[in-house]
């Protein structure tokens, strides 16, 4: 059963006719005629009774009626939602990324996104930055934020951010107004952590080892939210990415000091599987945000 032999037989219930049928749908009669007898031997069941002039449905043909109008429907239904897809008037992206880029970089994105695209639903999921490649080729998600470049082939990557660590202390420390501080001065003072163990802490840990002084860590938090806040509070001191404290520091809520000996910077990275049949949506995204990073 073809699509066209129904769009045939709806056109002969509309017009009473099989010629003025033929007309419509810019076929001869016959054409017509022949796609019907086919459309009646598929279906067991004579669907016209053509005693008369003027073709009249039989009873099996008033049946079929009804779920030869639902078909064809659905179908026109089915290409006016996949012309809104790729119109982008609805539609959907997944959306993976680390807490800092989940907080810190994707708002704006996904702000400048949707003045373009209003309709289209974002869905961001964060995850470590470790299992971001893995859910992108498990399709889990389109595409991913992460801090670290992606190894794998079947991955597109490109750079998104470079962003630094800085140490971010309150106000009114005695380091506050410093050009600079050591890492031997940092060995008196209490940190504050984040409990997942990334490759900025990693760096951290390693410089203050190398220079034979105490990471005195006193507290772990699960969020650099939290962290800042209790920075703030005057608990301890934190190592945080540059992004994560922007506003903060233009109002001076906290500060930071270059530490000598310790620089680290980090490039965040985007990445979706190559050659991939990505939605409209995806590929709009994957635009505003490359946009993104070259502004």
């Amino acid at each position: 059963m073809e699509l066209t032999q129904l769009e045939f037989f709806l056109k002969v219930v509309e017009e009473k006719s099989f010629s003025r049928a033929a007309d419509r749908v810019f076929r001869t009669q016959p054409a017509v005629s022949i796609a019907i007898r086919r459309l009646e031997e598929e279906v067991g069941a004579p669907l016209f009774d053509r005693s008369q002039k003027t073709p009249t449905l039989t009873e099996a043909g008033q049946v079929f009626y009804d779920y030869a109008r639902r078909i064809v429907a659905m179908r026109d239904q089915a290409r006016e939602a996949v012309a809104e897809l790729r119109n982008l008037q609805r539609g959907r992206v997944r959306i993976g990324a680390n807490e800092s880029t989940s907080l810190y970089l994707l708002p704006q994105v996904i702000l400048n996104y949707r003045k373009k695209y209003p309709n289209v639903k974002v869905e961001v999921y964060r995850e470590v930055s470790e299992k971001l490649p893995r859910e992108v080729l498990e399709r889990n998600f389109d595409l991913a934020l992460m801090a670290f470049e992606p190894t794998d082939p079947e991955l597109e990557k490109f750079p998104v951010l470079k962003d630094e660590l800085i140490l971010i202390l309150y106000p009114d420390h005695p380091f506050a107004q410093r050009e600079f501080v050591t890492i031997k001065e940092l060995g008196q003072e209490s940190f504050i952590a984040h409990n997942v163990r990334t490759a900025s802490r990693t760096k951290v840990i390693e410089t203050f080892a190398r220079h034979n002084t105490p990471l005195n860590i006193t507290l772990e938090l699960a969020t650099v939210e939290t962290i800042k806040r209790f920075v703030q509070l005057k608990i301890g001191l934190a190592f945080v990415p540059r992004m994560c404290v922007r506003e903060e520091l233009e109002r001076g809520t906290l500060r930071t000091v270059p530490v000598r000996g310790l620089s680290y910077q980090r490039t965040l990275w985007a990445a979706h599987r190559r050659n991939a049949a990505l939605s409209h949506a995806a590929l709009a995204f994957i635009d505003v945000l490359r946009h993104h990073a070259r502004s």
